[in-house]
C-alpha cells in the first residue's frame, strides 16, 4: 500500500466520523498514511464499537485523536481545534476536512396523524447539515491549520434537486450545502482550498435507515442502478481518497455523482 500522505504530516478532520461515510473515509484515508482527527456525536453504548474502529486505523501506523462531543458548539469548536494543534504538532496541517454530519429532521410537511415539519426543525436540519462546514471551514482558516493546497469535501444527495417524502428539511440543507460549497471554492481559492460535494447514491447508512420507507427506496434503487446495487460507504471513501490526491488539484466547485450512474438511469 502506498502510503503517499505520510511525509506530508498530512491530517483530515472528519466531522461525523464515528460511522457511515465518514469512518469509511477515515478508514481510506489511514491506509495512505493521513493522520485522522474525528469528531462524532455517540452515546456511551456506542463507545466500545467506536474505539475498537479506532484502534484498527491506527494499526496503519497514523495517529488518530477523536472527540465525542456537539461540533455544532463554538466552544466545542474552537476546543476541538486547540487539542488537533497541538496533536499536529509544528509540522502538521489539515489536508481535508471532511463534512459528514447527518443530523436532520425527518418529518412530513403534511400528515394526519404525526408531528409535521416545523420552521424550527428547518433551521436545525439546515445549521447541522449546511451551514456547519462553513464554520468549520472559517475556523480552521482563521487558525491557520489547513495545509497550502487543502481538500474541503461535503456529502450530498439527489435529494438536493429531487422531491422526496419526508426528506423536505434534509434537502433544503443539501442544497444549500452545495451552494456553501461552491462559495467556498470560489472565495478561499487565493488561501488553496478545493471544496467539492460528493452526490453519493443510495447508501445503507444509520441516517439512511431512519428514512420513513427507505426499504421502497433501496429496491428502486437496486433496479435502477446500471450495476444493480446500492452504493457502499466505501465506494464513497475511495472518491474522497481520489479527491484528496495531489492530481485533483484542479477539481474545484463540482458536485460529483459517486453512484454507479444511477442518476443517468430513469428505469
Amino acid at each position: 500500500m502506498v502510503k503517499e500522505f505520510a511525509t506530508h504530516h498530512y491530517w483530515a478532520l472528519i466531522l461525523g466520523g464515528g460511522s457511515g461515510l465518514g469512518l469509511a473515509a477515515a478508514r481510506k484515508l489511514a491506509l495512505h498514511g493521513m493522520n485522522i482527527c474525528i469528531v462524532h456525536r455517540d452515546p456511551r453504548v456506542e463507545m466500545e464499537r467506536i474505539n475498537k474502529d479506532l484502534d484498527a486505523i491506527r494499526s496503519n501506523g497514523v495517529q488518530v485523536v477523536a472527540f465525542n462531543t456537539d461540533a455544532m458548539s463554538a466552544g466545542k469548536r474552537d476546543t476541538v481545534l486547540a487539542a488537533l494543534k497541538t496533536a499536529m504538532g509544528a509540522n502538521g496541517r489539515i489536508r481535508a476536512l471532511v463534512h459528514s454530519i447527518a443530523k436532520g429532521n425527518l418529518k412530513a410537511m403534511h400528515s394526519e396523524d404525526d408531528a409535521i415539519l416545523s420552521n424550527d426543525d428547518f433551521h436545525i436540519t439546515i445549521d447541522s447539515m449546511a451551514v456547519s462546514l462553513y464554520d468549520w471551514t472559517q475556523a480552521i482558516v482563521q487558525q491557520q491549520l489547513f495545509a497550502p493546497d487543502a481538500r474541503v469535501l461535503s456529502f450530498t444527495s439527489e435529494g438536493s434537486s429531487k422531491a422526496w417524502k419526508h426528506y423536505a428539511a434534509v434537502a433544503a440543507a443539501k442544497a444549500a450545502l452545495e451552494a456553501i460549497s461552491r462559495n467556498i471554492a470560489l472565495e478561499f481559492a487565493p488561501l488553496g482550498l478545493r471544496a467539492n460535494c460528493i452526490q453519493a447514491g443510495v447508501t445503507v447508512t444509520r441516517s439512511m435507515q431512519m428514512i420513513p420507507g427507505s426499504e421502497d427506496i433501496i429496491t428502486y434503487t437496486k433496479q435502477r442502478n446500471p450495476f444493480q446495487r446500492l452504493t457502499t460507504p466505501e465506494d464513497i471513501a475511495n472518491a474522497v481518497y481520489l479527491l484528496c490526491k495531489d492530481e485533483a488539484a484542479w477539481i474545484n466547485g463540482a458536485v460529483i455523482p459517486v453512484n454507479g450512474g444511477e442518476h443517468i438511469s430513469q428505469a
